[in-house]
């Protein structure tokens, strides 16, 4: 017997792991691959609160001051580092926007402002060609490494107590008098009053049998990650792209010198395929070569780099982009975090401690009334607003 079960080992999953484990709690984790395999290992990992919904913003500046002493707390490097996010507009039409997002965060208490014009641009980023408007600077946005930092958490948790079951697909969760008993695998039957779902774009099965789900339209991103060279560029950026609604393509510099970057946002055909055991999604050659083209355009140091590998991350996005951390009403015991829509990387330290807070029943510490289940029903799920900024 294990007092909860977490389905999913991403950031999420594994943060929420290590806080109830470190609170007493018996935990196993489970995933059908393992650490970061999917979204938390396929993402441009940036951490920032601009550029968010007004809802989401307190979430994501209460998870980054957890990122300031992270390290420390889980006794593992995370490789953040906080130097700032840059939302960059290519002409004039994708100014306005760009004003919107820095009053909106300015309003929210984020150190936030509007750069207006290549010039001001390229003071704060010396790597960002000449061609760009403007863009939105907050300088306490960053980036980590989501491996290692998945990994930082999964091995706290260990040493805090938690077991982990890797390499087996949850088959069913199992109930008795409406009360949650047991998760089922192909091969394990583990006894456990509580469940925490926190399964990416994988997951609806499981919810159906309570009658419930998160409406998800699953996308995907391009990313490309280059082999190391000199460091140019110490912020995350992204470029709007005002007609599309979504970030045009976004990235990095890795603090080991490799950028990596991403496309934008493409609806996915399905298609996936593992190999050595973790789940792969090839991008069409059409979508590398746009992908090259669009942040080689903005930075163009990285067209000089060796690409090292090359993949697809999905985007599990909800109606309004925004996540569900909430309770199964159908089900005592079964807790939900999914639907992060592209941007829970950074949420992942806070989106720990709300779903312990909801599993032992305590208050959460920050308000998650905009994340229930129940707006879906309420406002229908059938129109799903474009993905302004992933990563």
């Amino acid at each position: 017997m294990t007092d909860v079960v977490v389905i999913g080992c991403g950031v999420s999953g594994a943060a929420t792991a290590w806080e109830l484990a470190r609170s007493g709690l018996s935990v196993t984790i489970v995933d059908r691959y393992g650490p970061a395999a999917m979204a938390s290992g396929w993402t441009l990992a940036g951490v920032r609160q601009s550029g968010r919904d007004p809802a989401e913003i307190p979430l994501a500046i209460a998870a980054v001051k957890l990122w300031e002493n992270l390290a420390e707390a889980l006794d593992a490097p995370t490789g953040y580092t906080q130097d700032g996010n840059l939302r960059i507009g290519m002409g004039a039409g994708d100014l306005p926007a760009l004003k919107d997002i820095a009053e909106t965060g300015a309003a929210c208490g984020l150190p936030i402002s509007f750069l207006d014009g290549a010039s001001a641009v390229r003071d704060v980023a010396p790597a960002i060609a000449p061609v760009v408007a403007g863009a939105t600077f907050c300088a306490t946005d960053g980036h980590a490494d989501p491996d290692a930092t998945v990994n930082a958490y999964v091995a706290a948790a260990r040493r805090a107590g938690a077991t982990t079951l890797f390499g087996e697909p949850v088959i069913a969760v199992e109930t008795a008098a409406g009360k949650i008993t047991a998760v089922r695998t192909a091969s394990h039957r583990i006894a456990t009053g509580a469940v925490v779902l926190a399964s990416g774009v994988m997951g609806d099965d499981l919810l159906a049998p309570f009658g419930a789900d998160v409406p998800l339209d699953v996308k995907y991103v391009t990313v490309i990650r280059t082999k190391p060279v000199a460091s140019t560029l110490k912020q995350v950026i992204s470029v709007a792209d005002v007609r599309n609604a979504e970030a045009a393509c976004a990235g990095r510099q890795q603090l080991d010198g490799a950028f990596r970057f991403t496309s934008g946002i493409e609806p996915w055909s399905g298609a996936m395929h593992e190999r050595n055991g973790r789940p792969i999604i090839a991008p069409p050659i059409r979508a590398l070569a746009e992908t090259i083209e669009s942040f080689g355009t903005v930075v163009p140091a990285a067209l000089d780099a060796e690409i090292d590998a090359y993949w697809c991350g999905l985007i599990d996005q909800t109606p309004d982009s925004l996540p569900v951390l909430d309770r199964v009403e159908g089900a005592r015991g079964l807790f939900v975090a999914r639907g992060f829509s592209g941007h829970g990387f950074c949420l992942g330290p806070i989106t720990g401690k709300i779903m312990a807070a909801l599993v032992k029943e305590e208050q959460s510490p920050v308000d998650i009334s905009a994340f229930s289940s129940s707006r879906f029903a309420k406002a229908g799920a059938s129109a799903f607003e474009p993905v302004t900024l992933h990563g």
